[in-house]
């Protein structure tokens, strides 16, 4: 009778055992690929992330489908950007969707700027991934939002989040140090769309773009014409096309002041493999090739 009973308790045991051990991820959907790899790298083997808006995709034109609906309902979590980067539609989809949902940017202090020439409203810019300083609390908000689904990950989140945070402290150093051995008269760039104002702020550099904060507005004539006068005067040598973004723009003032075009940056998205598929890659990958171009 003993031995039926203790066998009886090590099959429980053993169930839960397993059970915990072969626990399923838990779902968690992210608006576009910076947002999912910065939750991913938090997250660790306690979630499996969904990004909506993919590698190399446009988060400005993302138009939502059914399938991102049907993922969204059956997540544990919803994390968006916020600061305007995601259409309205995804933002109300996300809110009607009963899922917890958390904007990742919440007491960051965000840039304002004019969205494009034919208005002079001004929008909060989004782009706050381009600062590994305000991604600290980027990333504690995550961190946060997972323990709030998850509150039996605690202790594992904010030990990652501690990890993760000082490689984003070592990050900024070492951008610094790098940008610093550019003088600061030449530290000027052209970029697609106006993505990198927190960089620009953080490190001392000036980026001219004849798109503003979303790639949807078109420049005038006269936008590009004032970027080609700045470019001859200003000598500017380094002009970047982006990895999200048609590139004919920048290609048409390459061409008419002369200018070589230096390569490509990772402004709004990941790239699937090498040389931007993590965040902190992103990040080494565009301060090298701006700090190179600029010399």
């Amino acid at each position: 009778m003993k031995r039926g009973f203790f066998i009886c308790l090590l099959a429980l045991y053993l169930t839960g055992f397993f059970r915990l051990l072969c626990a399923a991820p838990m779902p968690v959907i992210t608006s576009f690929s910076i947002l999912g790899d910065v939750t991913q790298q938090i997250g660790g083997e306690r979630i499996q992330v969904h990004n909506l808006i993919d590698t190399d995709q446009d988060a400005h034109m993302y138009q939502l489908v059914s399938k991102d609906l049907r993922k969204m309902r059956t997540a544990k979590l919803i994390l968006l950007n916020g600061l305007g980067l995601e259409p309205l539609s995804l933002q109300r989809a996300a809110q009607q969707s009963h899922v917890p949902l958390v904007i990742v940017t919440n007491g960051i202090h965000p840039l304002m700027m004019a969205d494009d020439g034919h208005d002079h409203h001004q929008h909060t810019d989004p782009h706050v991934w381009n600062d590994p300083v305000l991604m600290q609390t980027y990333a504690r908000n995550i961190a946060n939002a997972l323990i709030s689904v998850d509150p039996q990950g605690k202790a594992y989140y904010q030990q990652r989040l501690t990890t993760y945070q000082q490689q984003l402290a070592g990050l900024n150093a070492w951008a610094t140090k790098t940008f610093n051995t550019v003088p600061p008269e030449k530290r000027k760039v052209l970029t697609g769309h106006d993505a990198f104002a927190y960089m620009a702020k953080r490190y001392q550099i000036q980026f001219i773009a004849p798109q503003g904060v979303s790639t949807e507005a078109e420049p005038s004539a006269r936008q590009v014409a004032a970027i080609i006068s700045q470019i001859r005067r200003d000598h500017i040598k380094a002009i970047f096309i982006e990895n999200i973004k048609n590139p004919k723009m920048v290609q048409r003032i390459a061409s008419e002041t002369q200018t070589k075009i230096s390569g490509r940056l990772y402004s709004d998205a990941l790239s699937k493999g090498a040389p931007a598929a993590t965040y902190i890659d992103m990040f080494r990958y565009n301060v090298n090739a701006i700090s190179a171009a600029m010399r």
